[in-house]
Order: structure tokens, then sequence, then C-alpha cells
């Protein structure tokens, strides 16, 4: 399972061309990475728990789905007022606004029983596993 929830992070490597990428674009909006959903996933024997960064998301903006051992997290923050003065005169504009989503596989689920809480913009949601589900290794015989 380990190497499972590892695998879900394996987007850390997309984009080794970063520099290259963001060639051409504003010196202060270098990095578009706000529009990503930050998460850390935890493992217990009883439990799966995933802590996702959400800052500035309304809860009402928000959206739970588990279906077919997938839960599927989506948000999004509406645009801001313009807060330039008269002249324009803006200097960085970092605060991203927009929709975003994200799955996690998550099999032998409670689904009955997960429940989510948004606090100080981060969203915690605890995937309670099945009773009856227990984590067997599949070896393999190499001929």
């Amino acid at each position: 399972m380990a190497n499972e929830l590892s695998n879900r992070f394996s987007d850390l490597m997309e984009g080794s061309d970063a520099f290259f990428n963001n060639l051409g674009r504003s010196f202060f909006n270098f990095d578009d990475s706000e529009l990503k959903m930050r998460s850390d996933v935890e493992e217990t024997p009883k439990s799966y728990r995933l802590l996702i960064d959400l800052p500035g998301v309304d809860k009402k903006d928000m959206q739970l789905d588990y279906r077919n051992d997938i839960l599927t997290v989506a948000a999004k923050r509406d645009s801001f007022s313009d807060q330039s003065d008269a002249a324009g005169n803006l200097l960085a504009s970092e605060r991203s606004y927009g929709r975003v989503s994200r799955q996690y596989r998550f099999p032998d689920v409670e689904r009955d029983k997960i429940t989510a809480k948004y606090e100080a913009g981060v969203l915690t949601v605890t995937l309670p596993k099945k009773k009856d589900a227990v984590a067997t290794a599949n070896k393999i015989e190499i001929e």
C-alpha cells in the first residue's frame, strides 16, 4: 500500500524543465503551483487520512465524492477584484483563482463512515477501512 501512496505523488517529477516552460512569464508570477492540491496521505491499520491545503477556498465551494474506490476532491476559488490604483500600479499579483480537482485511490473503505472537516485552510478527510480488509502481499515466483 505504501508503494501505491508514493506513486500518487509521482507528479513531483512532472515539469522537470520548469525553467524553460516558464520563459516569457511575468517575473513575479513565476510559479502556478497555487492551483495544485498539495496533500499528505496517512495510513493506519484502521483508516486513511488525507490532508489537503486549500487556503482561501470557501467550504461551500468544495465537493467530495467517493465512488469505485476513488475519492474525488474538487474546489474552486472565485476571482479577486482588481487591486491596482487608478494608474494601474499593481506590482505583483500572486493570488490565484479557478477550479482544481484531484483523485485518490483508497480501496476497501467504509463509504458511509467517511468524514471531512475544513479548518484553517486545510481539508481533512478520514476514510475508515472495512473491517474485513486485510493487507496481503502477492508474492510472485520468478522462473
